[in-house]
């Protein structure tokens, strides 16, 4: 036969596409051409097939070879397509036989000399050849990625030559070692090492329960950082699921998938001068960006003011849908981006001889056009507001014996957070309107609070189911079934911030 017809997969999103590409040879002067909407790295892998089929030994056919990639109008990137490329040639030219190309999916980047290179996108790829009852056939290096997947047959290659005396049954394929993801990375920066900071230490733990995101304010040095950095030390370990989607964002991205990371919720810091492509994703072939690396993890943005406010505002949609959709003129690519902001800034502009109150030398002008690089759309969906104050110098040299080590505080939150499990089967911040009316209710007394609150504050509508949100974790973390006043009053003074930044 001079047609061939081998299985691979091209990348959308998080998600694996089939596609089939089919090899034709027939008379006429030699050439190859390749269609079905190639990218360049893809209308390279001619030159790249033709000198791995020499150096393993084979003959190139001196025959028009017409490659197709369907579907057409699905665009195909990468080096992933060398390999089926190259089996097709030799299946067609009958160098190798047919039988086995059907039940078989490929996957592989090749050297001049035949070697394979790894591929991205090791995860979705196995998942989409168990969904289509295919044995998955991949380079070393990403045959133990794809081998996390359960009931997924994957068989790792060296070489072109591994795999064609595989299917002409002269040889056998290797299954790579499962891996075992390691037990959850420790921290090693502790809660304990932060001085004093009880309320920012609370209001972190309440964050931590939820899932809410939050802003620190407070002048440079006061710990503002350090508290964020020891988030990830009290947050709950992710599902499976949770870290199968994780997982799979990293590997079709530029970071790559690292197994001992499994159960750790990523932690991500991008500079203050990222671009909005940089946070949001993008490019001619849409990559995941920063708050689709946090997925079910923190997006943490120090000196929030130094960031361009158009910027910041890309964020105010992903914030509320969870999940990014990125549009192109050929192509469209949905990224989830279920992710808790923290963030953090300065009261005022100046350095170390203000902090935004008596210390200050910032005039009204100032501070105004300071604190407008937020705008009130994107704070109204942060819950907790919470102020960082400046440490008496006491304070720094003082021994601190009874202070909560973060495993402590994590017992709590864990607790919490598996009571919201429970009830409504996702964290608090994450509730729906109408779930907020059915698992948040409010006494009289709690109500006519909240109402004064939202009079005296000027709090809109999205602030005031957060707030609700907020107190119910309060209720969690002290084990309540009911919403106090208490709680309430709690929740509602971590949005004093709302009338500080719009003043």
């Amino acid at each position: 036969m001079s047609l061939a017809t081998v299985h691979t997969c091209a990348l959308d999103g998080i998600h694996a596409q089939p596609v089939t590409v089919e090899v034709h040879i027939s008379n006429g002067l030699p050439a190859l051409s390749i269609v079905g909407l190639p990218e360049a790295a893809v209308r390279e892998s001619k030159d790249r097939v033709r000198a791995a089929i020499i150096n393993s030994q084979y003959d190139f056919p001196a025959q028009r070879i017409t490659i197709n990639l369907a579907p057409a109008d699905l665009p195909k990137d990468g080096g992933r397509y060398d390999l089926p490329i190259a089996l097709g040639i030799l299946a067609a030219s009958g160098q190798i036989s047919h039988d086995g190309l059907d039940g078989c999916e490929f996957h592989g980047e090749l050297a001049l000399s035949g070697q394979l290179r790894p591929v991205t996108g090791a995860l979705p790829v196995a998942i989409s050849a168990k969904q289509n009852k295919r044995t998955l056939i991949m380079p070393e290096g990403s045959a133990e990625e794809a081998a996390l997947i359960t009931d997924t047959e994957v068989y790792k290659a060296r070489h072109l030559l591994d795999i064609c005396r595989y299917l002409q049954q002269q040889g056998d394929l290797q299954q790579p070692d499962k891996i075992e993801p390691g037990p959850l990375k420790q921290h090693h920066l502790d809660m304990s090492d932060v001085h004093d900071q009880q309320r920012a230490k609370r209001a972190l733990e309440i964050a931590a329960a939820g899932r809410h995101n939050m802003l620190m304010v407070g002048p440079p040095g006061t710990g503002k950082t350090m508290l964020a950095s020891r988030l990830a030390g009290i947050l709950p370990p992710m599902s499976e699921q949770q870290a199968l989607e994780t997982a799979s964002i990293y590997s079709i991205s530029a970071q790559g998938f690292n197994p001992d990371h499994w159960l750790n919720r990523p932690f991500r810091s991008p500079h203050h001068t990222a671009s909005g492509v940089a946070l949001v994703g993008g490019g001619s072939n849409p990559r995941p960006g920063e708050i689709s690396l946090s997925h079910n993890g923190v997006l943490f943005l120090d000196e929030l003011t130094e960031f361009d406010r158009r910027v910041l505002d890309v964020l105010r949609e992903p914030l509320e849908t969870g999940s990014i959709t990125i549009s192109r003129a050929a192509r469209q690519a949905e990224f989830p981006a279920q992710f808790q902001l923290i963030a953090a800034m300065n009261p005022c502009p100046q350095g170390y001889s203000c902090d935004g109150k008596e210390l200050c030398r910032c005039t009204p002008e100032q501070q105004l056009k300071y604190r407008s690089r937020i705008s009130a759309p994107l704070l109204d969906r942060i819950d907790i507001h919470i102020e960082v104050p400046r440490l008496p110098h006491k304070a720094l040299h003082q021994n601190q014996p009874d202070a909560e080590t973060s495993a402590q505080i994590q017992q709590r939150v864990i607790s919490a957070y598996q009571q919201q499990i429970a009830r409504s089967n996702k964290p608090n911040a994450e509730l729906s309107s109408k779930e907020v009316e059915q698992h948040c209710p409010l006494s009289n007394a709690s109500t006519q609070l909240l109402d004064q609150a939202m009079e005296q504050l000027k709090l809109s509508a999205r602030a005031y189911h957060r707030i609700l949100k907020l107190a119910r974790t309060i209720a969690d973390l002290n084990g309540s079934e009911n919403i106090s006043a208490q709680h309430l009053s709690e929740a509602i003074s971590y949005r004093s911030l709302d009338r500080f930044i719009s003043n």
